[in-house]
């Protein structure tokens, strides 16, 4: 069973995975998925304005993973949980904003952060201050995927940051939580326009990444959780021996490290670390869903991409709403020494993209 420690993976091993993943998409278009784009998102976006952009996160993304390949689940959450909450407009960047401090984003890593700073400074430096927090870590997710051995899909650009905050506890609201059943996910995905498919898809996200004991412990103590399995309630309970331990655990124990259909094997043997894992197999309406996916990778990884495009598209801020951020981290009202030379270069950008 892997821990949170097993991060400190060998880069050997690292650097396989990663060589692996660019043999493995190299002779492969990337997926597009077949859903409406909307209106002021266009695959392409930054042709002329930026047209290096997806290199450049690429680039630097892969020097992040080789040295630490669990930074991948942790951009790929951000996107999720930015997404979900207000559409994805960036705004769980933003040092101000409520959204960082509820508990439903407290276990975000900094480090998450930290990369983005990073990306956009290394494209606003190439291109200028015209490609979006939110396009970046839209690309980021994908990236992520796409290095850990899933699948390299397209993906629709032209986001705008947002200026507003969201309201107090809609983190609640909106972001499934661990211990929601299959009726919370399938109600919560619905209000983002997607179905059950997209739920489960989206779930396989699970195939990377950790959990920490508090996230889990009601399905350990005071007894075990019927629906899982008991041998690994015991290697859980290693991990996790008292309600309170702070302790963490790879969500997917087959194959902790690469993005691939064995986190629906795990629920198809019970398991599945959260509730909403297991769950989406003990519901009669999505495990049909699981089985398939457990069956067949590639229509996973298809799903996945749809799924994610989906997700990518929700509430989204285009055209002239919002704005380019000049810090990923703070809007540009607070930002104020920096604001007229983005509005400036921003403006120019956006008029050469309508030629």
């Amino acid at each position: 069973m892997a821990t949170a420690k097993s991060f400190s993976t060998p880069i050997l091993f690292i650097s396989f995975l990663l060589a692996g993943s660019c043999l493995s998409s190299a002779n492969e278009t990337k997926i597009k998925a077949n859903v409406t784009i909307v209106n002021g998102l266009a695959y392409g976006f930054y042709r002329y304005i930026c047209p290096q952009v997806e290199v450049l996160v690429r680039s630097y993304l892969r020097q992040v993973f080789s040295r630490d390949v669990g930074q991948a689940a942790g951009l790929l959450r951000l996107h999720a949980h930015d997404c979900f909450v207000q559409g994805c407009d960036g705004s769980v960047l933003l040092d101000k904003s409520i959204e960082r401090t509820e508990l439903p984003n407290l276990s975000l890593r900094p480090e998450s952060f930290q990369i983005m700073e990073t990306l956009r400074q290394i494209v606003h430096s190439q291109c200028g201050p015209v490609v979006s927090c939110s396009d970046i870590l839209t690309l980021a997710a994908r990236d992520s995927v796409f290095y850990t051995g899933g699948p390299d899909y397209a993906v629709p650009l032209g986001r705008r940051d947002g200026v507003t905050f969201p309201r107090p506890n809609q983190t609640f609201e909106d972001l499934v939580a661990p211990f929601a059943k299959t009726t919370e996910i399938i109600t919560k995905f619905a209000r983002k326009g997607m179905n059950a498919i997209d739920a489960v898809a989206l779930s396989g996200a699970h195939t990377i990444g950790i959990a920490h004991c508090s996230s889990f412990s009601e399905r350990l103590f005071p007894n075990r959780d019927p629906t899982m399995e008991i041998s690994f309630f015991n290697i859980l309970r290693q991990v996790c021996p008292a309600p309170n331990f702070n302790a963490a655990t790879s969500l997917d124990i087959r194959s902790p490290f690469r993005f691939d259909n064995l986190y629906f094997v795990d629920l198809m043997n019970r398991q599945g670390v959260f509730t909403s894992d297991q769950d989406l197999f003990e519901d009669l309406r999505t495990r049909g869903v699981v089985i398939s996916f457990a069956a067949n990778q590639l229509l996973f990884f298809q799903s996945f991409a749809v799924a994610m495009t989906k997700m990518g598209s929700v509430e989204v801020l285009t055209g002239a709403q919002g704005e380019i951020r000049s810090r990923c981290n703070m809007r540009n009202s607070d930002n104020i020494n920096d604001l007229v030379s983005v509005v400036e270069k921003d403006h120019m950008g956006s008029s050469f993209a309508m030629r």
